[in-house]
């Protein structure tokens, strides 16, 4: 086998154990955990904003927006349920480039997956800790899932990984919100496939073990756009999109269909000012119709504290390293406009 094991890694329970939650940052997750699940069923009308950087890169950085969004959150909480981005692993398209804090806790550093595996529950603990959010990462790797899962809120499944069995049964056993994207061609029945997986109870092997899920209710699909044969970025976060995806629940006969559209990726043609946007059309399309309103539960927004990217090694404080995001300023109004509008 071509194939260099290194070293064993500690099991989730291992590290849980040996950075445990105190009995606060627990009581904050299940009261947390309740408010999204209301909003899913419908017992909660506020809008979910999943926002944040597009990577955490920077522990600094990403508790100082997230204090900042603090402040921001606590003047909204009538009409929207803020759960930050803190995103800790990240797909690359070719397999190149910056994996996230999970292969590399500095980014200017090689890969340590023990150091990553430690920052990256540190860090998702201080943020429930310190500004009393408990947020959202990407479940790349379903089988490291378990390292944080006392912490998170919610998962997203990403466009390439939406299709892979692994994930789908995995979204099935988790107890929290799973977002399952629409793939990067844009096929919704692939997403739609996934959210009735996912929702779907199953046995499994997951780290060795034998499993047993009842499927989690509260899996949904998210729009994030897709590249057409030609290279194209195509939206799909239109009135007449969410029209659509609203049918094809309808088609399958969902009890609680739901959707959170992505408005950077392909929606936006990761142009990041375009967010602005399209959060602000999409909270139109629910205020001219009901049922709209009622499958849209949430907007994606990736935001830091500066505007745009930079290079690695550029040492921009706040400034994303990998996709361009609205600054701190232009999210700060815009979450006051969403909030107004919603």
């Amino acid at each position: 086998m071509e194939m260099e094991f290194k070293r064993k890694l500690p099991t989730p329970l291992e590290i849980k154990e040996q950075f445990p939650l105190s009995a606060e940052i627990e009581r904050l997750k299940v009261q947390r955990d309740q408010s999204l699940k209301d909003i899913f069923e419908g017992k909660d009308g506020r809008l979910i904003l999943l926002i944040g950087p597009c990577s955490a890169d920077n522990e600094d950085a990403v508790l100082d927006y997230l204090d900042r969004l603090r402040k921001a959150a606590e003047r909204v909480a009538d009409k929207l349920f803020i759960v930050p981005r803190i995103y800790t692993n990240k797909p690359r398209t070719i397999g190149a480039g910056y994996k996230g804090m999970l292969h590399q806790p500095d980014p200017e550093q090689g890969t340590d997956m023990l150091k990553g595996i430690i920052a990256i529950r540190e860090l998702h603990t201080r943020a429930a800790r310190e500004t009393g959010f408990t947020c959202a990462d990407e479940m790349l790797y379903p089988e490291n899932h378990r390292y944080l899962s006392d912490l998170l809120a919610y998962v997203a499944v990403g466009a390439r990984s939406v299709e892979d069995q692994q994930h789908r049964l995995t979204a099935s056993g988790l107890g929290i919100p799973a977002g399952m994207k629409n793939p990067t061609g844009g096929d919704l029945t692939v997403m739609m496939n996934s959210i009735i997986a996912a929702q779907s109870g199953h046995t499994f092997l997951y780290r060795g073990w034998e499993v047993q899920t009842k499927g989690n209710p509260y899996a949904h699909g998210i729009l994030r756009g897709y590249v057409d044969k030609f290279g194209r970025n195509m939206p799909n976060y239109h009135y007449e999109d969410l029209r659509h995806v609203l049918e094809l629940y309808h088609e399958r006969e969902f009890e609680n269909p739901a959707v959170i559209v992505d408005t950077n990726h392909s929606n936006s043609g990761k142009e990041y000012i375009e967010q602005i946007r399209i959060s602000k059309d999409v909270v139109h399309s629910c205020r001219m119709s009901g049922d709209i309103r009622r499958l849209v539960k949430g907007l994606m927004i990736e935001s830091y504290i500066e505007d745009g990217a930079q290079k690695i090694g550029s040492h921009c404080y706040g400034k994303s390293i990998t996709d361009p995001c609205l600054g701190w300023d232009k999210t700060q109004r815009l979450i006051c406009e969403l909030a107004e509008a919603w």
